[in-house]
């Protein structure tokens, strides 16, 4: 019998991690434990979560983010296979009966993940399909739950995994090295290039999770969830540069290219001396057109960066 333990990381969750843990229990196959991290709450989620029954375990830390929490529970798990999910979303009823399915069809895959419905406050639908928004749906569905082909080169050109429909067997994310707790944006894509690297994976197109929007899941930290991107991509020159050189990727130019990225953010905010200390950094990790482009804009006594700046602005709006 194959062991399945739920982990859900959980801060000042007391409003809506009943149902998470619910739409676990309703699960048409159950699985074997849930285990909740609390990652240092100051409200009432500890007082909820003891309501339920016994194989919910519960562990509490000091606040460390999601990553630390993620990791805890994988540590503190008896089941081979781990299904993560956060505190306030929840499984569609048959999520884990669809995975084990696509598993005893293809039994070479390592993680099977899911499409995602978004939802907001009151349970109202926003989004039907993720995929579908990013227009991926279509490719998933040709496939039927078979492996992706080139699954480590397909999730670099768009993370197509969300963590709450990940069905994933635990010596592998041990294998793998489990959440980098130093990166707070990016940690769930780094994690899943390091095991489609190595294993087969699969995206079943199928709602397999509901995803609470709050008004503060939409962030404003870009200049951080680009900087973040750089160490992801360093991170993944360092740990798989044979894997991603064989599916086509050369490992310094995603290091360059997410540098430009995160440049050209600074030169749009015009902080000028960050932009250009990341454009030299794009340009010693390989050299790129995009980057020497903004480096030498960057260079420009700003009065003149910003006349060309406006100039351009009106060009667009005619």
């Amino acid at each position: 019998m194959m062991t399945i333990s739920a982990v859900i990381p959980a801060y000042n969750s007391a409003d809506f991690i009943a149902d998470a843990i619910d739409s676990i229990l309703k699960q048409t196959h159950p699985v074997t434990e849930i285990i909740v991290v609390d990652d240092g709450s100051v409200d009432n989620t500890e007082q909820v979560v003891q309501c339920f029954p016994d194989h919910v375990r519960y562990y509490k830390q000091v606040n460390q983010g999601p990553s630390a929490a993620r990791n805890q529970g994988i540590k503190m798990a008896d089941g081979e296979w781990i299904a993560f999910l956060d505190a306030d979303d929840q499984w569609t009823p048959d999520k884990i009966e669809k995975q084990l399915a696509t598993l005893a069809q293809y039994p070479e895959l390592q993680l099977i993940a899911g499409d995602m419905a978004e939802i907001d406050d009151q349970n109202e639908p926003l989004t039907p399909s993720v995929l579908a928004k990013h227009l991926l749906l279509q490719g998933f569905q040709a496939l039927h739950g078979q492996p992706v082909p080139k699954a480590l080169a397909a999730l670099i050109n768009k993370n197509f995994i969300p963590t709450g429909t990940v069905l994933v067997r635990r010596d592998v994310v041990l294998a793998a090295g489990l959440f980098n707790e130093s990166i707070r944006f990016g940690e769930d894509l780094e994690l899943w290039a390091k095991i489609a690297a190595r294993h087969a994976i699969t995206c079943l197109p199928e709602i397999l999770m509901l995803r609470r929007l709050h008004g503060n899941n939409a962030t404003q930290l870009t200049g951080r969830m680009l900087a973040d991107l750089v160490k992801v991509m360093q991170s993944l020159r360092y740990a798989i540069p044979a894997e991603l050189k064989h599916q086509g990727l050369s490992p310094d130019r995603l290091v360059a290219n997410s540098y430009v990225d995160l440049g050209y953010w600074y030169f749009s905010v015009n902080d000028y001396g960050k932009a250009r200390a990341a454009l030299r950094s794009s340009l010693r990790a390989a050299i790129n057109r995009r980057a020497a482009l903004y480096l030498l804009s960057a260079c420009l006594p700003p009065g003149l960066v910003a006349g060309i700046k406006s100039i351009k602005q009106a060009l667009t709006h005619h």
